[in-house]
């Protein structure tokens, strides 16, 4: 498994979110993580919410990408966020 994220997207979302990519890329380590297709809006390519907890005890929602490159799997990070009140509730009881 390999992560790959823009730069500039990252430093936004910090100074946006208080969340680096850095830190997002650890709900994929949570064995507990929650991915899901986001159907919310029509998106050129499939993007996935990823929902897990980080080594910091944070609850993230992660916008994402998976692909495959050359048999390597790929995570593409597009924004992280901590989790509302109704998105955590959701993660512990699941």
């Amino acid at each position: 498994m390999k992560f790959e994220w823009s730069d500039e997207k990252n430093s936004l979302n910090i100074e946006k979110h208080k969340v680096s990519f850095e830190e997002a890329k650890e709900v994929f380590l949570d064995p507990m993580h929650i991915s899901k297709l986001d159907r919310r809006f029509e998106y050129f390519e499939e993007r996935w919410i990823t929902l897990g907890l980080t080594q910091k005890d944070n609850i993230l929602v992660v916008a994402n990408m998976f692909f495959d490159e050359n048999g390597e799997e790929i995570i593409r990070i597009i924004s992280a966020r901590k989790a509302n009140q109704k998105e955590r509730i959701f993660y512990e009881q699941h």
